[in-house]
């Protein structure tokens, strides 16, 4: 497993927006924001990285696998499972590949579990991404489930592909992260809670 730089560097913003989608805002203030958060703490748990930035937020930790290409060590697969304890939320983001059928969405798939088509909300040049809410059932759900797990997707011209990942360490991986984020983890400012 390796871990993209410029994934990890983004990794604090986008565990800030993975829940916007749902209406918690969770923004820092612009003037106390770093330009570029440091090197997260990372600790393994079975298959599962679990980091938390230095930086003040109210989701300052993740839960995150990614898979590379063997050959060329390009990412094909990254999944950040983020929680933030004032809200009592989890978000989730994916990333995958370009040239997929973007109305298409993804499907994540286990042996006792298939999510809704999850879509895109952005892509870029390394990829596109899925950055949304995730209920509590979906994680209990991935918790329970055997360790093969899969991310379905379609390519523009209509074939499916089937990304295989981990669940090894999951439900552990994420009650750590969950521990770590409540301890670690900054109120949301006093207007955001103000817009709740």
């Amino acid at each position: 497993m390796m871990m993209s730089s410029r994934f990890v560097s983004c990794a604090a913003s986008a565990a800030a927006g993975l829940v916007l989608s749902a209406g918690v805002a969770l923004a820092q203030a612009p003037a106390a924001a770093p330009a570029r958060p440091g090197a997260p703490d990372v600790k393994m748990v079975g298959d599962w990285a679990v980091r938390c930035f230095p930086i003040s937020s109210p989701s300052p930790c993740d839960m995150y696998e990614e898979m590379a290409d063997k050959n060329t060590r390009q990412r094909i697969l990254a999944i950040s499972v983020a929680y933030v304890p004032s809200v009592d939320r989890n978000g989730i983001v994916i990333s995958v590949p370009l040239e997929v059928s973007i109305p298409k969405g993804l499907t994540i798939q286990t042996d006792n579990f298939t999510s809704p088509v999850l879509k895109y909300r952005r892509c870029d040049r390394n990829g596109c991404y899925v950055e949304m809410p995730m209920d509590a059932a979906s994680i209990a759900s991935l918790s329970k489930s055997g360790p093969d797990a899969h991310i379905k997707i379609a390519a523009d011209g209509g074939k499916e592909f089937s990304l295989r990942f981990s669940l090894n360490g999951f439900a552990s991986a994420y009650d750590q992260m969950v521990q770590l984020a409540k301890a670690k983890a900054k109120p949301l400012p006093k207007e955001n809670e103000a817009a709740q």
